[in-house]
């Protein structure tokens, strides 16, 4: 049996989701086939900067509110309990 009607059979078995799914990765196949250049350039400058932080620590120590005790030990009470030594790190 050829590859062509290997996946001729297939097709004709699948439902029609996954179909569409085939049909647009066909699609995309042939698309990158006639036009490899497209898919390859790199842009010349990259737009994205890594974050310093300097906002996060201009916040570093200060607290907005009166539940600040009520958080901190919601925090304790829902946090999971990792271990370092075994191989399952969470329980």
């Amino acid at each position: 049996m050829t590859l062509k009607e290997q996946l001729m059979q297939e097709i004709e078995s699948m439902p029609e989701e996954l179909l569409a799914e085939v049909l647009h990765f066909a699609s995309s196949i042939q698309v990158k086939r006639e036009n490899p250049q497209a898919f390859t350039e790199v842009p010349a400058k990259l737009t994205y900067r890594p974050a310093s932080g300097r906002s996060i620590l201009r916040h570093a120590g200060t607290w907005q509110g009166d539940d600040f005790d009520e958080c901190l030990q919601m925090v304790y009470d829902t946090r999971s309990q990792a271990k370092f030594d075994e191989h399952n790190l969470i329980e």
